[in-house]
């Protein structure tokens, strides 16, 4: 494998798993030590060689197919990754409690998970979203809208969930 194309290869697949809101040691964790943060790091940087089989076990843990991590490819503009997902904390604690309850006891979940208690912002990822979706009895661009209207969300969120719907 040519350098060039390893290093192309190894920025698709960083873009899939930032796309994803994983760290590399976050990859280790999800995957239970299957997936080492420094080899995916490695594989990532093109200073390790991946095989095929590797590479098509890598994809399914992701949850793509193996297409859209070869270098050269560019479906559905997978070049760059949606925008990120990011609650504003402070607006969040201004909104009626009936309305936001369930939101404000979810991200106070994940502060407490990540040990973020920064208090402004709370970055989420499109699983959360889903799953605020499924409590909020909504789609998740529907549920988007309603976050948006709140204050809760960045217009951009829209581009996020567009993104996902692809």
């Amino acid at each position: 494998m040519s350098s060039e194309y390893a290093k192309q290869l190894g920025a698709k697949l960083r873009a899939i798993r930032t796309q994803q809101g994983l760290s590399l040691h976050g990859v280790e964790e999800k995957s239970q030590g299957r997936w080492k943060a420094v080899v995916v790091g490695s594989y990532e940087r093109g200073d390790r060689a991946v095989t095929v089989q590797r590479l098509a076990e890598l994809a399914d843990f992701y949850g793509v197919p193996v297409q859209e991590l070869l270098p050269g490819t560019t479906p559905g503009g997978a070049a760059e990754p949606p925008p990120k997902l990011v609650l504003d904390l402070e607006r969040l604690a201004h909104v009626p409690p009936e309305k936001a309850g369930p939101l404000q006891r979810y991200a106070a979940t994940i502060q407490s998970q990540r040990g973020d208690y920064n208090g402004k912002v709370l970055s989420i990822r499109q699983d959360d979203l889903r799953t605020l979706a499924v409590i909020y009895d909504q789609s998740p661009s529907v549920l988007t809208e309603q976050l948006i209207s709140w204050g809760v969300l960045d217009a951009d969120a829209r581009r996020a969930v567009a993104h996902e719907d692809l």
